[in-house]
């Protein structure tokens, strides 16, 4: 938190009511329907987060969290807005940060795209690195402490900034969005863990508002997101860094709430970049890789149901647009030196859809 007092409320006001306007100035992110074989019964919905203005879901965050330490005093005139961030958090933080004339700093590991890195500093951010994923906290605060600025914190303040109940969240423009669809209400909807804010608000709205439906969390293969949930142990701490940008922790976040997920899948990282290629054939969009992790879980969802002879339909995330990963992701000889082969999951992929059978 910030160690200035006594802000400046009317600073504030008009800080709020600029955050507020770009809200009322941006339309709400499509939803698409991706075309499955009829006979499987199961409708597929993506939502395409990277339409935001700075092009991934985490724009919504940013907006929720800027407004969030407004109201609370932590940020006035002057404040410098530090973060802990794989890349596309600080990306919408520093556009939130310039739109108010504040100075950014975006604290992450120098694994980071540099296709984030170049958007974090076209917005006027600056970016501080470190070599583990472990470092980025104790970094950002350190560097808060020194400007007399404010650590954001996206990871503990992300599930309590952002109102599950609904006020145009996530969750509620889904369910609005899919009413008028042949199964309005989603069997199951899918998405992975960052700070675990977007899994915490769609479950607890889904909750609140009595739907049946399902919340199934997806994970990379290392983070400790889905052991502590497995375990129902907190203290999981993996120490490594996610090779899929944007999701997956070394510890178990404190805006990870594991109550309101019904059930989680590990996966294997070069599966999720497989799943992204697999989605740009199949739909003609060219998503991240943290959409591929989405997806690779989808496919197992989907031929469950199948399996089970159960209709229904499925909601996940495109989290971000393939643009922003030119040089890795969609990069062979960059995947070849991380060792990511998407040979094998390309073609269970390819069976499952001839067959209708997962048999990753």
């Amino acid at each position: 938190m910030s160690t200035q007092h006594a802000p400046d409320w009317a600073w504030t006001h008009q800080a709020m009511q600029k955050v507020q306007a770009e809200n009322n100035r941006s339309a709400d992110t499509h939803l698409y329907k991706i075309e499955l074989p009829a006979h499987w019964g199961v409708d597929l919905y993506v939502k395409d987060e990277s339409c935001h203005r700075t092009g991934s879901l985490k724009h919504r965050l940013a907006r929720s969290l800027f407004l969030f330490a407004l109201v609370n005093g932590w940020i006035s005139e002057g404040t410098t807005v530090v973060e802990a961030s794989s890349g596309s958090t600080a990306v919408s933080e520093a556009y939130f940060a310039q739109l108010l004339g504040l100075d950014f700093v975006a604290v992450m590991t120098r694994s980071t795209s540099p296709e984030k890195v170049a958007l974090i500093e076209s917005f006027g951010g600056r970016c501080h690195f470190v070599d583990a994923a472990d470092e980025v906290y104790s970094a950002a605060a350190a560097i808060a402490a020194e400007t007399n600025g404010h650590y954001m914190d996206q990871f503990t303040y992300a599930e309590r900034a952002t109102d599950w109940r609904g006020n145009n969240n996530i969750a509620e423009s889904i369910f609005t969005q899919i009413s008028h669809e042949r199964f309005p209400e989603p069997a199951w909807v899918v998405v992975g863990a960052g700070t675990g804010g977007t899994s915490a608000t769609i479950g607890r709205y889904i909750r609140y508002h009595g739907h049946s439906t399902r919340l199934a969390v997806v994970d990379p293969e290392g983070s400790a997101f889905y052991p502590a949930w497995r375990d129902a142990n907190p203290s999981v701490v993996t120490g490594r860094s996610s090779r899929i940008e944007g999701i997956g922790r070394p510890r178990m976040e404190p805006s990870f709430v594991p109550g309101v997920i019904d059930h989680m899948i590990e996966i294997p990282d070069a599966a999720s970049v497989a799943a992204m290629m697999h989605f740009a054939q199949l739909a003609g969009m060219s998503a991240g890789p943290s959409t591929g992790t989405n997806l690779w879980g989808v496919w197992q969802l989907v031929a469950d149901m199948v399996a089970n002879g159960e209709r229904g339909s499925i909601v996940t995330l495109m989290c971000d647009g393939g643009e922003r990963y030119a040089g890795s992701y969609n990069n062979p000889e960059w995947l070849a030196e991380k060792g990511l082969d998407p040979a094998p999951h390309l073609a269970t992929i390819g069976a499952f859809f001839e067959t209708g059978i997962w048999r990753g």
